[in-house]
This record gives C-alpha cells, structure tokens and sequence, in this order.
C-alpha cells in the first residue's frame, strides 16, 4: 500500500517541483525593483540624488558636485554622510532575520522608519526588513548603502535630520548585537 502511494506521489511531486523550477527561473530572470533615487531631507532643504553618486561617495569619499552643493547648502560635509553611509556592522542574517520578525524588531524598524522610508510612508516595515535581511545575506555585513541599494523601492526617502542620531542609535545596537554573538 505504501509503495502503491508513493509511485501516486511521485509524479506529483516532480511535477510541482518542475513548477517551481520555472517559477525561479522567471523570478531570478526579473529582478526586484531596487532604489534609485533618495531624496534626501533637511529641514526644508530637500533633494534628489542616486543612488549611484551615493555608493561612489561612500566608497570612494568622492562626492558629486550635486552632493557637496546640497550638503553645504545644509551645513553638512560630504566626510560626515559618507561615515554615516559606509559604516559597516557584522550581522548573522538568521538572527537579523529572526530579531526584525519579533515584536521587539517591529519596534526597531518602526524607529527606524521615522528617518529612512517609503514615498507614501507605507509598508515602510515591511519594505526596510527586506533591505536589512537582503544587504547582510551575503557577507554577513550590513551597511546604510547597501540598504538604501536593496530598497525595494525605486525612490526612498531619508530624513537627514535624524540620520546622525539614528547611525549612533544603530552603532550602539549592533555593538550590542555582536558582544552577544559566540
């Protein structure tokens, strides 16, 4: 009886397997929307930069004319926002993972959605978990640029106000994080 429920079985299974297959393969063929523009605020001040001229200046220091032009405007440097941009911390992406689906990482990401978040400010939890998860998964290492680059939407918006007291809120965090890893 068992081997007559297993040849029954079979067929359905590789067949479910074969549609995930394909499934995987439409999904990997069309990638997810990623951020391309963080209009960036302070104040009243606020523009538009790429992504792209902000992964160059936080891992060159070289800032666009756009970026040092804005950010004198502000009364910021373009040394402060790359600190704050290519600052790393050592992540386990399991427990990132585990920690932002828990009633304590709601609150964390609900903190952090007051400075880093969607245009409609809606499903800005859910849209920053998987920008948190996605950059640490494949090194380990998690970094406002690699955020804002896995933000899966097409524009985010940072409050620049907050950004200082949120990096060191963070630090302060992921130092605690990594003390409590063996």
């Amino acid at each position: 009886m068992l081997r007559r429920f297993c040849f029954r079985l079979l067929p359905k299974l590789a067949a479910n397997q074969f549609l995930l297959s394909i499934w995987g393969l439409i999904v990997c063929a069309h990638p997810v929307a990623a951020a391309e523009q963080v209009i960036l605020k302070y104040s009243i001040f606020r523009e538009s930069i790429s992504v792209a001229e902000l992964t160059t200046l936080a891992q060159t220091g070289q800032a666009s004319s756009k970026i040092e032009a804005y950010l004198a405007l502000v009364n910021r440097s373009p040394q402060e926002l790359q600190r704050v941009l290519a600052f790393e911390a050592n992540v386990d992406p399991v427990m990132l993972s585990q920690l932002l689906n828990s009633f304590p990482g709601e609150f964390i990401l609900t903190q952090i959605g007051t400075t880093i978040h969607t245009p409609s400010q809606r499903a800005d939890k859910e849209a920053l978990r998987g920008a948190l998860v996605t950059s640490a998964m494949p090194d380990g290492k998690l970094s406002l640029i690699e955020v804002l680059e896995n933000y899966p939407t097409q524009e985010v918006h940072i409050e620049g106000d907050n950004l200082v007291e949120l990096y060191s809120q963070l630090k302060g965090m992921m130092d605690s994080i990594s003390r409590l890893q063996f």
